[in-house]
């Protein structure tokens, strides 16, 4: 439906831009030679106009591709010349025996006269490309706006009980201490799981070492259920101090793994893999799929996760799930945004003012 809605208003807008420019045609005379150059030139000049607006700016103009925005902008004058020069010098000339240019105009010439027409559309494409753009991200940033607000709202009505649960934890994990260590360890990485999504930041993300923390503290509170028929691996490494992520953005894919998947079995174990490079951080989770019948509740959910990562991470990750009936693979890639803050302190000493 939307993609109709999309073809109509651009038939419309062309109707009546070029029947504003041919308008004219129908008040006075015109040769026929006049009325079909005019045809030819608005059909290679929309040609040159949908090149650019489908396929070059989308791909290379916001990515700031310079090289391949180059080619393509070689590519759509180079479509103009051709389909113009075949057009008027060549079917015209066979079909109605009228051609545009004169026999003795050199190539030089005719590339540069038609550079000077076909660039109008190109930067027209430009122009109405940036516009929808700039439209678009309106549209998100208001939309990002209403879901920071319902999700601020969610968050301080939540904040009573999970403080109350946090702090009756730390009084239980006191009790606990001299009955049994493994029990006052349990409630100790259960108190620091509860402190770490009760944590906030003003733009909603923190420090990737916490979240790989929060990760350890939730593997290790579940081998202490299952063991010892529990088997993990888990590995993180390339990440630095200053990496920051979107919180709580990981740990559903892992809870959908013990959830869903084999974890009694030492020969197909859940192997879940961190690595950072380059401002580039890859999360992969395996598992074999489980066939016992598991609790239908879950947490937040991936589908919830897929609309976190598109709201707070747009164009900057790519999530792939897989699943062949036997093994479940998850691999989401993430790029980073530096650390703004961090920067700034650290190369301050090199600013004067």
């Amino acid at each position: 439906m939307r993609g109709t809605k999309v073809i109509l208003i651009h038939i419309l807008c062309w109707s009546v831009l070029l029947g504003y420019q041919y308008g004219g045609y129908l008040l006075k005379i015109v040769s026929f030679a006049g009325a079909a150059f005019g045809i030819s030139i608005s059909l290679v000049q929309l040609i040159a106009f949908y090149i650019c607006f489908l396929w070059v700016y989308p791909s290379y103009l916001k990515r700031k591709k310079i090289p391949q925005l180059t080619f393509g902008l070689f590519v759509a004058m180079a479509a103009f010349i051709l389909f113009r020069y075949l057009i008027e010098e060549v079917v015209y000339l066979k079909l109605f025996g009228i051609n545009n240019y004169p026999t003795n105009t050199t190539l030089i010439h005719y590339v540069t006269d038609n550079i000077y027409y076909g660039s109008s559309f190109i930067v027209l494409a430009l122009a109405i490309h940036s516009a929808q753009q700039n439209f678009r991200d309106e549209l998100m940033t208001n939309s990002l706006r209403a879901e920071a607000v319902k999700a601020e709202l969610a968050f301080l009505k939540s904040q009573i009980n999970p403080h109350f649960l946090y702090n009756t934890l730390n009084y239980i994990y006191a009790l606990a201490i001299p009955v049994s260590k493994q029990l006052a360890e349990a409630v100790l990485r259960l108190s620091s799981l509860m402190r770490y999504t009760l944590s906030e930041s003003p733009n909603g993300k923190v420090r990737l070492t916490k979240e790989i923390e929060y990760l350890e503290s939730y593997i290790a509170l579940s081998k202490m259920r299952f063991a010892p028929h529990f088997h993990v691996n888990f590995k993180a490494e390339g990440w630095k101090e200053t990496d920051e992520i979107a919180a709580l953005i990981l740990i559903p894919f892992v809870e959908n793994a013990f959830k869903h998947g084999v974890i009694d079995e030492s020969d197909h174990p859940i192997i879940i893999s961190l690595a950072v490079k380059s401002q580039s951080l890859l999360f992969q989770v395996s598992n074999k799929i489980g066939t016992a019948l598991k609790d239908p509740s879950s947490g937040i959910g991936l589908a919830n996760v897929q609309r976190r990562l598109d709201l707070i991470y747009p164009g900057q990750h790519k999530l792939q799930v897989t699943s062949d009936g036997i093994d479940h693979q998850v691999e989401l890639l993430i790029t980073l945004s530096p650390n703004v803050i961090h920067v700034l302190e650290k190369y301050s000493k090199y600013i004067s003012i």
